[in-house]
């Protein structure tokens, strides 16, 4: 019996992915206790949080589809106003959160019109829960109870930018949206 053996075949390359995530990296992480330590004895009620999320992408490199996204994340807290005070007045700061989270991104076959909502929503949502898990952290190790995110709707946020950067062209202003695609 002779066996045979079926001729190679040449090996089959695979296109590419359009979106190949190169590297996530923390860019800048601030956290700021200002009244320490006597905050963590005179805090009496849960603080008030407000929360900033800003959207920033680049070219890395003129003639190269490879980007960098930033997730730019600003949390503070601050104090109930106290009693007698006028409603809805500040409290003094309990602590301020800084985070830049980024992420390089290779694009590869993305059309020129969908290389915006792919750097300005979908690597957003790729970078999102590692930034929020950061953020959660650096809080719990803080001292505080951990600030949990709850889940952002990027194509809401980019499609707001788009609307607010036609308004401000339509007025004739240059209004600077911070979610820019270089």
């Amino acid at each position: 019996m002779s066996e045979t053996t079926p001729a190679p075949t040449p090996p089959q390359t695979q296109p590419a992915p359009p979106l190949v995530v190169n590297i996530q990296y923390v860019k800048d992480l601030s956290f700021e206790v200002p009244n320490a330590p006597t905050i963590y004895t005179t805090l009496r009620s849960a603080p008030r949080v407000d929360i900033n999320l800003d959207v920033q992408a680049r070219r890395i490199q003129e003639g190269q589809n490879v980007y960098e996204v930033v997730l730019e994340i600003r949390t503070e807290a601050t104090e109930p106003a106290a009693e007698g005070a006028a409603p809805n007045a500040p409290g003094g700061r309990v602590f301020l959160a800084e985070l830049s989270y980024g992420g390089i991104f290779t694009l590869t076959g993305v059309p020129d019109n969908a290389i915006e909502p792919v750097l300005l929503v979908e690597c957003p949502r790729i970078l999102f829960p590692f930034a929020r898990n950061i953020l959660s952290d650096v809080t719990r190790e803080g001292g505080f109870p951990p600030v949990l995110l709850q889940p952002i709707d990027f194509v809401a946020l980019w499609q707001s930018r788009r609307a607010q950067a036609a308004a401000a062209a339509a007025a004739g202003g240059n209004g600077a949206a911070r979610q820019t695609t270089a």
